[in-house]
């Protein structure tokens, strides 16, 4: 390490962010553009080159991390960003997107705030770009061999550059008119701008990748005749089965999906709609769900200049030290967290009926309730205990005309036709069976990503990505493969 004190002497700085009144008039990353070179290198000081990282077994990439953060200590960028792009495809993604397991697994949060991993991995892979070191890899010579992965999001565009970079000819299909998937119509541009996705689209282009927009397997093309076509066939199309929330007056207008209002406030974005048709312009919204889809509903209305945004979340207000007893370092603790979203909302006090920032705890929704033309009108809710029971004496109602239900995703939407097609075998959960290289059990067919493992988080689904190519590749040239394969179908995050 460059400086063997700086864990000692400097204190954690993350990011800034733009001022919350600047930030919620436009649509633009929430960060000072800007504002992580000047502190940087000094954050990648704090790093203690612990001798046995756990950083790495948090992340599932297992990213170098303390090698680059030494060469950024030293500010050798195109050294740190090749040992960075060693692991991952795409660091610009997971340096915006994912919630850092490797800071909770960082040595140094034993006792000290965590050296700020996901800040240095972003600087890195912004300075890639723009001194010009992430430039094509394509391959030396081709195999011959034809790859159809279905499926744009983070798994199958890590499975695809992979296998275009092994000599491989791969073709991507997506149902949507634009490369990406989450991250293109499900993740708002406020936390990650698109021109990061379609740098690195055009990196794919110019590798050999090859593009197939507004093609949805199993009804545009029939996936059993893609099979026959192709030499192997990746599915990756995520986990897109929406979980409902079956209570009275859920048939009411007004009540809609994370993700059936997320894409097309994208959509305005991207310049498609002049105006969002489910947009919270002088709507009360009720937001049912407290995880990142739900936060992202929320900055989201936010800045659609809703009249009120209140956020609810069935589980009880976590602490904001780890509990030691029931969640030890190095696994990854369930704390109060603060996003971009929840600071916008507490700071223009969206919500009247929440204490801080928009969220109300422990809280359980019985039913909607409407008025004479069918219409939401109201959420009734009621506090619960530790174990969800409802609290006696707690009902209230808030004033809701647009309700959006961010409560996750079970597994892969099985009415695209993908899965009676090919044949494909089912976990009893709804997830694609895969063996231990991530076939099926139809031959030459893989299954990568949420589709397989059910919903989590992006890293682990460019570790997916990496490791079915591995697997892919081996299958084609019927020995073994050049390319890493971080993680196996099996394998899950840290727990106790």
């Amino acid at each position: 390490m460059a400086d063997p004190k700086g864990f000692l002497t400097t204190p954690r700085q993350e990011w800034p962010r733009r001022p919350v009144e600047e930030r919620a008039r436009d649509w633009d990353e929430v960060y000072v553009p800007g504002g992580l070179l000047p502190i940087i290198s000094e954050q990648a000081d704090r790093c203690m080159d612990c001798g046995v990282p756990f950083c790495h077994e948090a992340c599932p990439l297992g990213n170098l991390i303390p090698e680059w953060n030494d060469l950024v200590s030293r500010e050798d960028w195109r050294a740190a960003a090749e040992r960075l792009h060693a692991t991952n495809n795409f660091p610009e993604f997971t340096g915006r997107l994912c919630p850092a397991p490797c800071e909770a697994g960082c040595v140094l949060a034993i006792n000290q705030p965590a050296v700020t991993i996901k800040n240095v991995e972003c600087a890195v892979a912004d300075k890639a770009w723009e001194e010009g070191f992430a430039v094509p890899a394509p391959p030396d010579r081709l195999s011959g061999r034809t790859v159809a992965v279905i499926g744009s999001g983070p798994t199958g565009l890590a499975a695809a550059q992979q296998l275009t970079r092994a000599g491989h000819t791969v073709a991507v299909y997506e149902r949507d008119d634009r490369i990406g998937g989450l991250m293109r119509y499900g993740i708002p541009a406020f936390k990650m701008e698109k021109h990061h996705l379609e740098r690195r689209v055009e990196q794919m282009r110019a590798e050999g990748t090859r593009f197939r927009t507004s093609t949805t397997v199993g009804r545009d093309v029939d996936a059993a005749e893609l099979r026959s076509r192709y030499d192997a066939v990746v599915i990756a199309t995520g986990a897109t089965a929406w979980r409902e929330l079956p209570v009275p007056g859920r048939d009411l207008a007004g009540i809609h999906q994370a993700m059936e209002y997320l894409p097309l406030a994208n959509r305005v974005c991207e310049g498609d709609l002049e105006r969002s048709p489910l947009s919270a312009e002088g709507r009360h919204v009720v937001i049912v769900g407290g995880g990142d889809t739900g936060a992202d509903c929320l900055g989201t209305a936010v800045r659609e200049r809703a009249a009120s945004v209140t956020q609810l979340d069935i589980y009880r207000k976590p602490g904001s030290e780890r509990d030691e007893e029931n969640e030890p370092w190095p696994t990854y603790p369930k704390l109060y967290r603060l996003s971009a979203a929840h600071e916008e909302a507490g700071a223009l006090r969206t919500a009247p009926a929440a204490r801080a920032d928009a969220r109300l705890f422990a809280a359980s929704t019985l039913r909607f309730e409407g008025d004479e033309e069918g219409r939401v009108r109201g959420l009734r809710l009621v506090e619960v205990d530790a174990e969800r029971r409802p609290v006696p004496g707690t009902e209230r109602t808030l004033p809701a005309d647009l309700v959006l239900l961010a409560l996750g995703f079970s597994g892969p939407d099985q009415g695209d036709g993908i899965i009676g097609q090919l044949g494909l075998g089912l976990e009893p959960r709804g997830t694609i069976a895969r063996g231990p290289d991530f076939a099926t059990n139809v031959p030459g067919v893989f299954a990568a990503g949420d589709a397989g493992r059910g919903q989590s988080l992006i890293v682990w689904a460019i570790a997916e990505g990496r490791a079915v190519a591995a697997s892919v590749d081996r299958f084609l040239t019927g020995g073994t493969s050049r390319l890493p394969a971080p993680i196996g179908p099996y394998d899950r995050p840290m727990t106790v």
